[in-house]
């Protein structure tokens, strides 16, 4: 697995994650590395590429990633768009408070990388909006969709309740929540065809990060040339 192409020493890259599946669409497995560069006594990366290494010619093939630092960067292959080849699925944590995590996929059969999934652009994509109302309860509105939800938190503890409600449930002042970026991206094969679909995780949040109300779970789908919202669904946390 290790080759004179990668050094040790902490100034240029090591590999932080391997994996060999067939990504070219030849046939022949290839090897899947992630590399980057360690942090004395840190388990923070920086420069995290992806590169590729054609089973048949031994040539290797390096692509830059938009957000390339972070943590414990891995590697998924799977077919993601039904065309029998496996695709690429990189993650990494970003280390931040909130648990967010950044997702690339790509395609890269003869060689050529190709972008199918990017969660920034995801994040851009699906909009929410999180709006307390009177009687206990939270709105949760998808703009992608035009779908609502409604969160009750009547259970909630009773000094988090009056800090926002008066004793007839009316709201004190208005209050906005916010959903965040993706913190979850999991590879489910839901109807058992071989091809694999995405699920998203992205927490609702109330008044500050660490006030967590549920999540937004949505199922992407490859169809044509992207991922498409294939199903949604909202969980919620017990009190």
């Amino acid at each position: 697995m290790y080759h004179s192409y990668f050094r040790s020493n902490s100034s240029v890259p090591s590999i932080v994650s391997f994996l060999q599946g067939d990504v070219t669409g030849d046939k022949v497995a290839d090897n899947v590395y992630l590399t980057g560069i360690k942090t004395q006594d840190s388990p923070f990366i920086q420069n995290i590429t992806l590169v590729v290494q054609d089973g048949r010619t031994g040539i290797y093939t390096s692509t830059a990633l938009s957000e390339n630092t972070g943590y414990a960067p891995s590697l998924f292959l799977g077919d993601f768009t039904g065309n029998g080849v496996s695709d690429i699925l990189i993650s990494i944590a970003t280390g931040g408070s909130g648990g967010i995590m950044n997702y690339y996929m790509y395609s890269f059969i003869e060689n050529r990388a190709k972008l199918l999934f990017n969660s920034n652009d995801y994040y851009q994509q699906y909009k929410y909006e999180v709006t307390y109302q009177d009687n206990y309860k939270v709105a949760v509105m998808s703009f992608i969709n035009r779908k609502k939800y409604i969160i009750d938190i009547s259970l909630r503890d009773a000094e988090y309740l009056n800090e926002i409600y008066d004793q007839n449930g009316k709201l004190k002042n208005p209050i906005k929540g916010f959903v965040n970026p993706l913190s979850g991206l999991y590879p489910v094969d839901f109807d058992l065809n071989g091809v694999y679909e995405l699920l998203a995780y992205q927490k609702i949040a109330g008044r500050y990060n660490a006030d967590s109300l549920g999540y937004v779970l949505n199922t992407l789908k490859w169809k044509d040339h992207s991922f498409v919202l294939d199903n949604q669904n909202v969980a919620i946390f017990g009190y």
